[in-house]
This record gives structure tokens, sequence and C-alpha cells, in this order.
């Protein structure tokens, strides 16, 4: 061993992924445990981490060049130990001269302090915080006028970050280009206005309400109009995410959608107000989408806003089957399938998008509208690898049969479909065709009629949500 030459030994090393296999290298010989206490720059830990600071020091000075940390405490309980708290973070950031990257993951003892001791690693680019309880928008602005190098944000389930003004103070630094807000509930739609010229610089963009926050409220119509009307610059915006937002027409996230110029991923979850016009607006600017993915709220929420109302039709198919010649991945989901009749998409809408797009994976959730039509015209479709069913009742043992005939497709993954039995894949069954076969809580399907049918063959059956 002492022979090898160091970068033999590093290219050792570094083919280990798995923390055991490093740590069982590293105890082979004294050569090794030095080179990789050198080697490695990344770290997770949480509640095995006792006593916390003392462990963490100890790891700190062990590993010299750690640059990654990540600390959760997801299931910790108090016999578990004393969880790290702000001394434990003066520790890491007096420690760890090289930190760049930060998750702190379910740390319900750091408080606005600790935040301020990582204001002290300059070098920081990237954190993460995953329900932070304790930490408030105050916390949040001393790391952003510390951390200058600052470019990826995650605030997940931080309840009392409150104050927007660190969302000024980004906004003016302009060096954000990773932002995650999601249930955060004292930060709303009109808050992202803060951002001002930041936008230029975003290149992701998630943002999330807290469902079960907001709906037990009536719709809070001002907070959205706090937005004026302007030109939102967003040309640098590669993927973009909005759950659960109130879209209002010409305002506010509606400036964005039309303003996404090299957009590449959209996600819309359960957006209330979005439009067939935002989103013709969006796909004849955005000409390099590859993945659309639409939760679409159904119409008994409308009541609850005022003067806003939705109704996404085939015409925002038709704008994207014209003008997303690069779409590879298009998913459609209801929020709730009991009225069929309100749901406006049809399977000729669906179809002609699948005919013009070189769609690879299609998922469809609660789509009442697809049926034994639209599964013979995905046999045209030349790139179609992905078919994802969920809730759709009308397509039957007629239509699954021509599954075989997709030229390309390799992955089918059912669940919840009435309408299928163990006949409808008996094509599938030896014709060696399909990769990979998932079906889940399918009543008629059995898993002896699902054997064979495919390389890999995954079969669930918990039919309690039929009661």
């Amino acid at each position: 061993m002492d022979e090898l030459p160091d970068h033999l030994v590093w290219d050792i090393l570094r083919k280990l992924q798995k923390t055991n296999d490093r740590n069982s290298v590293s105890l082979s010989c004294r050569r090794f445990y030095s080179l990789d206490n050198e080697q490695r720059y990344s770290l997770r830990i949480g509640c095995g981490l006792v006593p916390a600071t003392d462990a963490l020091l100890s790891l700190c000075r062990r590993f010299p060049n750690l640059s990654k940390v990540d600390i959760i405490y997801s299931g910790w309980m108090s016999k578990l130990g004393k969880q790290l708290d702000d001394q434990g973070l003066l520790v890491l950031t007096t420690n760890c001269p090289c930190l760049t990257h930060l998750t702190l993951s379910y740390c319900t003892f750091i408080t606005d302090v600790g935040i301020r001791h990582l204001s002290s690693c300059t070098s920081l680019s990237s954190l993460v915080l995953h329900f932070a309880p304790r930490i408030t928008g105050c916390g949040v602005l001393s790391l952003a006028v510390g951390c200058k190098k600052l470019r990826r944000l995650h605030l997940i389930r931080c309840l009392n970050v409150a104050s927007v003004e660190w969302l000024d103070y980004f906004g003016k630094l302009e060096t954000l280009e990773e932002l995650c807000i999601k249930n955060c509930r004292a930060i709303g739609e009109g808050d992202l206005i803060k951002l001002r010229n930041s936008w230029r610089k975003l290149r992701s963009l998630h943002f999330e309400v807290d469902a079960n926050y907001r709906y037990m409220k009536v719709y809070d119509q001002v907070a959205v109009e706090r937005w004026p009307r302007q030109l939102v610059p967003c040309d640098s915006l590669v993927e973009l995410s909005l759950g659960n937002c109130i879209i209002a027409p010409g305002r506010g996230l509606a400036c964005v959608l039309r303003n996404c110029n090299n957009l590449e991923k959209l996600h819309l979850d359960m957006c209330i107000g979005v439009s067939d016009s935002d989103i013709i607006a969006l796909v004849q600017k955005a000409k390099r989408l590859r993945s659309i993915s639409l939760r679409v709220p159904s119409d008994f929420t409308l009541p609850l806003l005022n003067n806003i109302t939705i109704r996404l039709t085939d015409e925002s198919l038709s704008a994207i089957s014209e003008h997303c010649s690069k779409l590879e991945r298009f998913k459609i989901s209801f929020s709730d399938g009991e009225f069929p009749s309100l749901f406006s998409f049809t399977v000729q809408g669906i179809v002609a998008l699948v005919e013009k797009c070189p769609i690879r994976e299609l998922s469809l959730d609660h789509v009442c509208s697809f049926n034994d039509i639209g599964m013979e015209a995905l046999c045209r479709a030349q790139n179609l690898e992905i078919l994802e069913l969920v809730h759709c009742q009308e397509v039957s043992d007629e239509g699954m049969i021509l599954a075989s005939q997709i030229p390309c497709l390799r992955v089918l993954k059912l669940s919840k479909c009435l309408g299928v039995t163990d006949e409808g894949l008996r094509p599938l069954v030896g014709s060696q065709k399909l990769e990979l076969l998932v079906v889940e809580d399918c009543p008629q399907v059995s898993r002896r009629g699902v054997h064979g049918a495919a390389t890999s063959v995954s079969f669930r059956q918990d039919l309690s949500w039929m009661y």
C-alpha cells in the first residue's frame, strides 16, 4: 500500500460513494486514513451526533477540507440526546473554513443567534433551512448581509420568517440564482416584488404557499394587488415552480409567466387564476420548454375568489403543441375527479400535443376525458417512452391492449384504473417490450396478470381508496 502513488489512491477513494465504505478503507492503513481525511469534502450528520458540539468539533478537525455539511435531525426524539444548537453552529463556522454548502433540517434548537454565526462564512454559497421554527426574518437578513456569495437559498417550513427585509436586501445585491420558499406562512406572492433587479439573475424559483394555512381563510386579493403592473425581467429563469399561488390577471406572477423567455421547466400546482392567455403568452416566448406539469384546481374553489376566473382549455394545449418543439415531459393532474364535466382539456387536445411535440414522458392524473381513442392515438407517438395513467377510468382493456403497439414505450405505470384487467395486459406478457411495469391499486388486475409483462414488475393492491 505504501508504494501506491498518491493519484491512484485518490482515484480509489473518489470511486467510493458510500460513507461506510470510505470509513472501512480509511481504517485499513494509516496512509489511507490520512488521505481520506484530506479528501473528504462532504459530511452528513444528525441524530447520532452525541454530544453534538464536541462531536462536530472532532469531525471538523479530522476533515479540514469540508465544503458541504448536511445536519439532519429528522425523526429526532429527546432520548437521542440534545440537538446541535447555536453554539454548535459557532463551532462549525470557526473550524470549517472551506464551508460553501450547508443544510439544516429539523434543527429546532437553532435560533437567529446561530444564523448570525453563519454570516462570518464569507464563502457560503448555498443554504437550505428545512423546518427551522425559531429562525425569523432578522436571522435571514443577517445572513444576507454577511454572506455576499450566497447563490442558493431554500426556506422550507420556516414558520416565523415574517420580515421581508431580507428579500429587499437580496434584491439590491443581485446575487441569488436559486430561491426556494415553501410553506413559509408570512411570505406571500406580493412579497416577491422585493427581489427587484435580482429577477435578472434568478435561474430557478420554487415558491409554494402553505395550502392548509391559506385555505382556512378567504383569499387575500390585497396581497396580490401590492404587486403593480410592470415588466418583470426573467431572462435567466430556467426553472419555475409555483404551488397554491394566486395568479391575478396582469399582475404579480402573471407578469413573471409572460416574461420567461428561456424557461425550460414549468410546474404549476393548484395555482388559482391561471388562464389560457397566461399559458399562450408564456409558450410564445419560451421556445426552450422541455417539461410542463399542471395540477389544476377544481371549479368548486372559485367562489372564494373575487373577480378571478380560470378555465384552461384546449387553447392552451394547442399553443403548447404549436410553439414547444422541444417539449419532452408533460403532466396533467386534476385535484378532484368527481366533476369531470368541469374539466376542459379534451382527448383531442392531449392527442394533438403528443403528436406534434417530441413527448418522451406523459402523465395523466384524474383526466376523465382520456379514453381508448386516446390510447389508439398514442400508437402514433414516435418518442413516447414513459406513460403514467392515474384514475383514468375511461381506459379499458381495449385501449390498454394498444399499449404494446406504442413504438418506443419502455415504462408503463397504472394506478387506480378501474377499467383495466389482466386481459388488457396480456399482450405485454412475454413480449419483452417493457423495462418496467408498475401497477398499483387497480382492483381488476392480479399479481398473476402482471407476471412476465416487463423486465421489472412492481405490484401493489390496496383498495381502501374505493371506500
